[in-house]
Parts: structure tokens; sequence; C-alpha cells
């Protein structure tokens, strides 16, 4: 599992870290670590005459791009660095000069050469955009075909919250130290950041056990996931109910109860006006007329895919004792003390739109500051929250980290996907696992379907995640 942490923790683990160590011994294992990796995307044989700029702020990091450049040319680089802050690390800078590194003042002309530039202008504590007189310099290192390299964060971006409110350098990897950073895990910070990689300083063993961030990899979804045993029946396994489509929109229950039933559910009972088509498309199903309470037992309700305008079941779903998931036209109106209320979990999955809509604000604040958003959702409605969209992130009501799904693809943006999502993740809570597990878990695998359907690079529809999903959970149980 990936964690991260917000600024002020990992500066509270830094400052104790360096209490038992040599002065300076930290920034030189995070300048060693460095040093290598841009070793590594230079590839191999290459570091000896290549050329590499160094964009320097005032801060610790652009410390860390002195030295680290020191290192690099000792090994034959020629270094040139860029001093851009107030005041310029002065070990770092003894450092470079010993090692036959140069500084400039003018770095455009050594930019148009550069093989590898370091991002050290601003670090983990800086707070707005790039300052005026750092952009021109940042538009030349992207245009420069070089290889952008960030010091533990891009420039410009929000460590603790992926926001990036101003001009950002966007880089081709990111070095960072010690733990992942939220802003490097969250977008629209995380665009920025390229590839992502950690060099261990030793923060671990400082560090509190509860990160700000997690995000699940295969092993943790695999560990995560129901199985059946021996005495598994449908009930055992678990049975969903379904409660979604409408004359206008049948498709939808039909790529809902999809994603139940490719979820793992038991059995999946359908309750809504398009009985007939789920029926076409899934014969083990098992339709309803309705109401929702006279459909059979279930051990979890999905509610709201293609409801269309109206009251509908909603709050009928929700005085069911069991595990409820609500989704897309059952957000409509949705009444935070009539979830808040509630004795079984509540998962609530929109997507942007959806999430201003409920909290009262313009779409566009929702997408800019995702983090917030999804904590505000669930500490207003008391529910576990899953916010789809370009970084899904699930948030239970009680704090604690918010769930960072790594498997998200722009192929997801289609029609009925979300849908599928639906019945996916309602199968997990059926199964038994927690709204968090549940919503992470179900995101984990629609994303890795999609994925897998669009492996060619060819658009999917919400029908091929579907069809991709049996596919996503052996990756996951049975990697190879």
């Amino acid at each position: 599992m990936r964690t991260a942490h917000r600024v002020e923790t990992v500066r509270a683990a830094e400052a104790a870290l360096m209490a038992r160590l040599p002065e300076g011994a930290l920034m030189q294992r995070a300048a060693a670590g460095l040093a290598a990796a841009c070793c590594s995307l230079l590839g191999k044989g290459r570091v000896y005459g290549a050329r590499v700029v160094l964009l320097v702020g005032s801060g610790d990091n652009g410390g860390d791009a002195l030295y680290a450049g020191a290192r690099l040319a000792r090994r034959g680089a020629g270094v040139t660095a860029v001093p851009l802050g107030t005041r310029t690390h002065p070990g770092g800078l003894a450092a470079l000069r010993a090692a036959g590194g140069r500084i400039t003042d003018d770095p455009f002309e050594a930019l148009a050469v550069a093989d590898l530039v370091l991002d050290g202008i601003t670090g983990i504590g800086g707070r707005g955009g790039l300052r005026p007189d750092a952009v021109p310099v940042a538009r030349a290192a992207r245009g420069s075909g070089a290889v952008v390299v960030a010091v533990d964060l891009p420039s410009g971006v929000d460590a603790d919250t992926g926001e990036v409110a101003g001009e950002a350098l966007r880089a081709d990897a990111t070095i960072t130290f010690g733990t992942y950073k939220p802003g490097l895990l969250v977008d629209p910070a995380r665009e920025y950041a390229g590839a992502l990689r950690l060099v261990d300083i030793g923060l671990d063993a400082v560090l509190p056990g509860v990160p700000d961030l997690e995000a699940l990899q295969h092993q943790d979804v695999a560990w995560l996931l129901p199985v059946p045993g021996a005495e598994s029946d449908k009930y055992r396994r678990g049975v969903l109910g379904v409660v979604a489509g409408s004359a206008r929109y049948p498709g939808a229950a039909v790529l809902a109860v999809a994603g139940a039933l490719r979820g793992g559910a038991g059995a999946v009972r359908y309750v809504g006006p398009a009985g007939d088509a789920v029926i076409a498309a899934h014969p083990e199903t098992l339709v309803h007329a309705g109401p929702p309470s006279k459909a059979g037992r279930v051990q979890a309700w999905v509610v709201g895919p293609g409801l269309g305008e109206g009251p509908g079941p909603v709050a009928e779903v929700l005085a069911a004792d069991v595990p409820v998931l609500v989704d897309a036209d059952g957000l409509r109106g949705l009444d935070p003390a009539a979830v808040r209320a509630r004795s079984a979990p509540t998962l609530l999955t929109p997507h942007a739109g959806e999430a201003a809509a409920l909290l009262g604000v313009a779409r566009e604040d929702v997408e800019a500051g995702r983090l917030a958003a999804v904590r505000e959702l669930a500490a207003r409605f008391g529910a576990t929250v899953l916010l789809k969209g370009s970084t899904t992130l699930v948030c239970g009501p009680g704090g604690g980290p918010v769930r960072v799904n790594p498997t998200g693809t722009s192929w997801l943006a289609t029609a009925g996907s979300g849908d599928v999502l639906s019945g996916l993740a309602g199968s997990l809570l059926a199964a038994g696992l927690s709204a968090l597990d549940a919503g992470s878990c179900g995101a984990y695998l629609h994303g890795l379907a999609a994925r897998r359907a669009s492996a060619a690079g060819a658009p999917v529809t919400a029908t091929d995640v579907a069809g991709s999903l049996r596919d996503a959970w052996l990756d996951v149980t049975s990697p190879a």
C-alpha cells in the first residue's frame, strides 16, 4: 500500500529523525537517492557528458538538487545551476562548485541544450503557483525537450491538497523522499508529477502509523476480496438488491446488474421497470415488480442509477437495516439527516457535478479541491463517500485516511460506467465488506477492467468495462 502524509507531519518526522543523525545526513540521503534516480532516467552509460540543469530555489529541496548535481558532476555530467530564490543553500552550492559544476544567471542558454532538468524551485512548503520571475524559466525547461525531474514535488502544486492555484512546472518524473505527499496522488496536481519514485530516507521509523492518504495495491485488494468457501451458498456470498432504471433509462439497470453479477454477488434481486431488459441480458437475475421492501431477502441495496426525476424509492431503501449504496439520480436532493439517522452503513458515489449539488458549490470548486470536497461530504452526511473523477477518492465518515484509487483511466469517461461501478461496489457491500473497502476495491477493479478493455488503445464502452471485470479480478487474485 502506498501511503501519503501531510506537510506538517513530514516536517515533524524530519525534525525527529534529524535529531538522531549527524548534521546534514538527511539531506545527503535524499541527494544520493535523487542522483541515483537521475542516472537511471538518463540511461546506462549516458551520465558522462550529459548536460544537467538545476533550477534552485531557496528551500531545502534546492539544497537537495545542488548536492545531487554535485554527485552527477563527479560522474562526468556537465552540471549548471540556476539560482531562482532569495538565497541559495551554501553547503550545496559549495559542493557543486567543488565537483566542477557551474552557476549561471542566464538559464535559457543552458536549458536549450539540457538533457535533464532538476526542478528544485519550491518544495513541499510552497503555496500558490510559481512566482512570476520563475515562470519564464519553468516554461523554457518544459519546452526544452529535456527530461524534467521534480525534487520531492513539482513546483507550483500544493503538497497537501493537490490543488494547482497558478502556473506549475509539469514533470516527467518526481522523486519524493520518505513518504508520498497527498498532492502527488490527487488531481489536478497528480497530472504534473509524472512517474513517481519514492526514496527511503529513514522516515518510516518516525512517521505516525496512520497516514493522511492511502492507495491500495494488488495485494491489498486481493486480501480484501471475498472468496467463496466450501460451505458457501448464494446467501452467504451476498444477495444484492438493485433499484435502478426507468422507461427512459433501462440500460442503467442492465449495467448496474452486470457490475453486481461480475462483482461476485451470490444473487441479484432487481426491482424496477426495466425487468424485461435485465432478464434478456442476465437471465440469472431475480426480478421483482416492487416495492423494494417486498422483493425478498438482501444483504445490501443499490439505488439510483437511471431512476430519472421524481421522489422514487430512495427513502424506502434508506429505511432498510442493511448497507445501502446511493448513486446518480438517488443523490438528487438527498437529505443529510435521513442518511445520518441510518444504523447501517451508507455509501454515496457522486461524480463532481453531483457532489457540487450536494455541497451547494460550483463543480469547478469540487474538481479543484477534491480532497476537501470528499471529506466535507463524508462529514455532512455521516456516510462513506466515493467521489468519482480523474482521481477517485473514498472517505469514511469518521475521518481517518482517504483512499486514493490508482487504477483510474480517462477511458472511464463514458456513459454508463458509473452504473457498472455501483453494481460492483454494491456486490462487495453485500458480501460483507465495509463501505470503505467496498468502495475502494470496487473502484480499483473498475479501473483495471477499463484498462484491460482499452489495452489496444481503442475506445471502450461501459459494456466493455463490465465484460472485463472477470479479467480484472484475475489480475488481482492471480498475479503472474
